[in-house]
């Protein structure tokens, strides 16, 4: 009950990782490889952080 209008982690992490993703898609479309490649690491790094969220999540449950 007190959870629910609680905002989830996992669920902002995502989207910051969808949105760095597909940015990153257009810098490779575009021919800028080296941003392509720093905008992939960052979301790689977004994801490492979602999946930490998810475990801590089940961990919790």
């Amino acid at each position: 009950m007190f959870g629910l209008f609680k905002s989830d982690p996992v669920k902002k992490l995502r989207k910051q990782y969808h949105a760095k993703l597909e940015e990153a898609m257009h810098m490779q479309r575009n021919g800028k490889i080296r941003e392509y490649s720093l905008l992939t690491a960052e979301a790689e790094a977004i994801r490492e952080k979602m999946e930490a969220a998810q475990q801590a999540q089940a961990d919790l449950n």
